[in-house]
């Protein structure tokens, strides 16, 4: 598992990139579909299973460490995971901004 909180945060901006840019490009690959009730299904699966995810990767090792009495470590850990996806999110948010702008 990843102990170093950069990394973890990255991963998480990965992960999101990824579901954002299929999302996306998703009617230009496959075309526009009918609206069904499969729609809501699938992306309530998809929030539910990114839910899953992030849980995971923000909380599994810190409570590994935390169970292992390492508690300074695992508060260290997601806190740092925690601190550098908002330092990651807020540079997402100017770069929204900014091009808005250009």
């Amino acid at each position: 598992m990843i102990k170093n909180p950069v990394l973890n945060a990255v991963v998480v901006v990965t992960y999101i990139a990824v579901i954002s840019s299929f999302l996306n490009y998703a009617p230009q690959i496959f075309g526009k579909g009918e609206d069904t009730l499969l729609v809501p299904m699938v992306m309530l699966s998809l929030f539910v299973l990114s839910a899953a995810v992030m849980g995971y990767l923000f909380c599994y090792q810190p409570a590994q460490l935390f169970l292992d009495g390492h508690k300074q470590e695992a508060t260290k850990l997601f806190l740092g995971t925690l601190c550098t996806f908002a330092v990651i999110t807020a540079i997402l948010l100017g770069t929204l901004f900014f091009v808005e702008k250009v």
